[in-house]
């Protein structure tokens, strides 16, 4: 094609399809009234929040309220995994000065606790594990660096199909081995990826450090990612306790859902995990981390006395009118779509956040965070006026978390994912062993009939 031919087509395609946009806009509205008519629960979530029973687990439970003479009455949040509060999960590994990312893992896994020997074996597989196929990293991640992680980490899980033996295989004993490595994976194929982004796209140097079979997952995660290796013990515990926290959190969240719905239809661990990474990754959903990071970052350089909360009031005012930030009106990092009084695993975090602030020296950085959290959720109630009570989610923190870990910010969403392999593995063993219907809910078509009208006959029609 010719120069001027070329900029003539780009002409007719700018202006084709500014057309076209605006007929797929026109013709894709619904009404909003016919949802109500139809008693269509959006989002799969009744007029109240609550979310509509799809189906059972016995994997993960997130409680948040409690009925009392007929009246739901929000309580402090409690996040259950295989009926095991995470509080007393944390408290136990932490308390033996172990990691218990792996610990968590097998519990979801396999439904109970193991002993020291279960413990052990089950690490050394995992770590037998880690070693990815021969040539993947080389002909896979380098040769085809992405700018997007989560993308990559996608790209990755649907390639290694092609290592796979057996990978359309979905018995119990494949699937469980095929997401065990994928578990054992996950770690490198992040770290390996940003590496490879940050080298092609950012002009930085590629190194690439092997995982060491005597190391935790979230020790292996710093040391691949860092220069040196080096890090410190509460760097290092603090990853581990943000692992454990979003490996699970009921069949609901969307992510394990597509979980659901794909293995319903029969189809590859590698498929389903796949399109897991894709549902994880939306803002709306474990892209959330980033904005509320962004947002905390913008509060900072426009918030002159951190110590103000005057000041911070007027700030958090012009973000929920949208007059600051993105202006989207959104507070990020306040209210969940369950959880009232208290996000469990926010509570967690933020404790622990605490003292690696102290030990970075980000004391007053981590009060401004406070005083946020605890001014957002009134700001945001005098906006909606919607009476629901609120509080800082999990996500109000992980950026904060992940920024002292020195994680880049390409990073958060991954290691979200690096984590939530173990809830999404558990679920997809779920649905196999029961055996359950392919996932298809039903939609009302709202069109009028028309007839069929030939092409000489069309002139007229928009």
């Amino acid at each position: 094609m010719e120069q001027t031919e070329f900029i003539q087509f780009e002409q007719f395609e700018t202006k084709m399809f500014k057309e076209l946009t605006q007929k797929a806009i026109d013709s894709s509205k619904i009404n909003p009234e016919l949802y109500s008519k139809y008693q269509v629960m959006r989002g799969l979530r009744d007029l109240e929040g609550k979310g509509v029973l799809v189906g059972l687990t016995e994997i993960g439970e997130v409680h948040s309220y409690i009925i009392d003479e007929g009246e739901k009455i929000p309580v402090p949040g409690r996040l259950t995994y295989r009926g095991i509060d995470i509080n007393d999960i944390v408290d136990g590994f932490i308390k033996d000065e172990r990691y218990g990312f792996e610990e968590t893992t097998y519990l979801l896994l396999f439904g109970h606790l193991p002993n020291a020997n279960e413990l052990k074996d089950f690490e050394q597989m995992l770590s037998a594990y880690q070693k990815l196929p021969e040539d993947f990293v080389r002909g896979t991640i380098l040769k085809s660096p992405g700018k997007d992680i989560m993308n990559m980490l996608a790209r990755s899980i649907l390639s290694l199909y092609s290592y796979d033996d057996n990978p359309d295989d979905n018995s119990i004993e494949n699937v469980l081995r095929q997401c065990m490595k994928l578990i054992a994976w996950m770690p490198l194929l992040a770290v390996y990826s940003y590496h490879s982004c940050a080298h092609y796209h950012g002009n930085k140097s590629l190194f690439l450090h092997s995982p060491l079979p005597h190391l935790s997952t979230a020790e292996n995660i710093l040391h691949m990612l860092r220069p040196d290796s080096k890090y410190t013990k509460l760097e290092a515990a603090l990853l581990d306790i943000s692992l454990v926290l979003h490996a699970e959190h009921g069949g609901g969240n969307n992510s394990t859902f597509v979980t659901h719905v794909i293995t319903s239809t029969g189809s590859d661990t590698y498929s389903v995990m796949a399109a897991a990474i894709g549902a994880l990754k939306g803002p709306k959903h474990g892209g959330a981390n980033i904005k509320t990071y962004d947002m905390l970052e913008d509060i900072k350089r426009n918030v002159s006395d951190w110590q103000d909360e005057d000041e911070i009031k007027t700030y958090l005012t012009k973000i929920i009118n949208k007059q600051a930030f993105d202006r989207s009106g959104l507070i990020y990092g306040i209210g969940h779509a369950v959880y009232s009084i208290s996000d469990p695993r926010e509570v967690l975090l933020k404790e622990y956040a605490g003292k690696l602030a102290q030990e970075k020296g980000l004391a007053e950085e981590y009060d401004l965070f406070c005083r946020v959290e605890k001014l957002a959720p009134d700001i945001v109630l005098g906006h909606n006026k919607s009476g629901k009570v609120i509080s800082a989610n999990v996500d109000f923190y992980s950026g904060f978390v992940y920024k002292m870990l020195g994680l880049p910010l390409e990073l958060f969403t991954p290691i979200f994912a690096i984590s939530r392999m173990s809830g999404w593995s558990a679920h997809r063993i779920e649905e196999i062993v029961n055996n359950g219907k392919i996932v298809r809910p039903a939609y009302k078509s709202v069109t009028p009939r028309r007839e069929y009208i030939p092409l000489s006959g069309r002139n007229l029609q928009k």
